[in-house]
C-alpha cells in the first residue's frame, strides 16, 4: 500500500522554482520532498535515514544527496542531528514559512 503525503502549496509554488532555478540544486528539492515524505506523520517531523538509503531511494548519487543536504541546512529547511560522528543522522524537516 502506498503512503500519501500532503505538501504545502508553498513547496511547489515557491520552494521548487527557488531551489531548482535560483540555487540550481534540483537534488536539494528532491531530498527535501523525500525527507518530508518519510517524516510525514511523525510528531517531530523527523526521520532517521542514511545517505546511502536516500541516494538509493531517490536515484541520486551520494554526492548529489550530500550537496542537496548542505543547501537545505544552509537555507534552514532541514536540521541534522547525530548522536555520534558515525551514527545515522536524524533529519528534521523544517517549514519556516509557517508562523506558529
Amino acid at each position: 500500500m502506498m503512503k500519501t503525503t500532503r505538501l504545502d502549496a508553498y513547496v511547489l509554488e515557491t520552494l521548487m522554482p527557488d531551489l531548482i532555478g535560483h540555487d540550481r540544486q534540483p537534488s536539494a528539492f528532491v531530498v527535501y520532498v523525500y525527507l518530508a515524505h518519510r517524516a510525514a506523520g511523525s510528531r517531530a517531523r523527523a526521520t532517521q535515514v542514511s545517505l546511502q538509503t536516500i541516494a538509493a531511494d531517490t536515484g541520486l548519487s551520494k554526492s548529489a544527496v550530500q550537496r542537496g543536504l548542505r543547501t537545505l541546512v544552509r537555507r534552514r529547511l532541514v536540521r541534522v542531528e547525530r548522536a555520534s560522528a558515525t551514527a545515522v543522522p536524524v533529519y528534521a524537516v523544517l517549514r519556516p514559512w509557517i508562523r506558529r
